[in-house]
């Protein structure tokens, strides 16, 4: 199980990335976006996507890194294939995940959302560890921020949807809202 301190997971390695902006005092955190990340595409391993988020991605490693070129962005938390749980940005800043977004006729979605990467794509299956440790994490983001409600757990897609797909198809929604469900339910007996 994950706890919080001052806006970091303590069970997470951390690399602060310079790519986040203070929320605003008044701010409540009530939206988790979740996304997918692969670099380059469809390969997963390695150090790229933590390059990228700290600003360090070498774009001339792969013909595919040239669009990422000036590019500033971040999540509050990477899940890789083996579970390993990465932390870039406090949850108490802003993370520039969301983009040009919208969640029921709000725009901003990083004013008020956490957002979590999944290193996978759009068509290659999610393992068992990543669905593990992303339950574990949403029962404690929901702990410390209430206004987390179960609807407000969604994908990139559903706050962007002309421009994203992601955490795509594969990404097996009810399977995790039944584990969330029985785990909240267990934890809370």
């Amino acid at each position: 199980m994950f706890s919080i301190s001052s806006g970091w997971l303590t069970q997470a390695e951390h690399l602060p990335s310079p790519f986040y902006s203070p929320r605003e005092l008044d701010e409540e955190i009530s939206l988790l976006v979740v996304h997918n990340i692969s670099l380059p595409a469809g390969q997963f391993g390695g150090n790229y996507i933590s390059d990228l988020f700290l600003g360090q991605l070498d774009c001339n490693a792969h013909v595919s890194f040239n669009d990422l070129r000036g590019v500033e962005v971040s999540a509050h938390c990477l899940i890789r294939r083996d579970g390993h749980v990465i932390q870039y940005v406090a949850f108490t800043d802003k993370a520039w995940h969301a983009g040009v977004s919208s969640f029921n006729k709000r725009d901003r979605c990083n004013d008020y959302s956490i957002g979590i990467e999944l290193e996978g794509t759009d068509d290659i299956s999610y393992t068992a560890e990543q669905y593990q440790q992303l339950i574990s994490l949403t029962l404690c983001l929901q702990d410390q921020f209430p206004a987390i409600i179960m609807d407000n757990v969604v994908g990139h897609c559903d706050i962007a949807p002309v421009r994203k797909t992601d955490p795509g198809p594969v990404f097996d929604w009810q399977y995790f809202r039944q584990c969330l469900t029985e785990q909240a339910t267990r934890n809370n007996t």
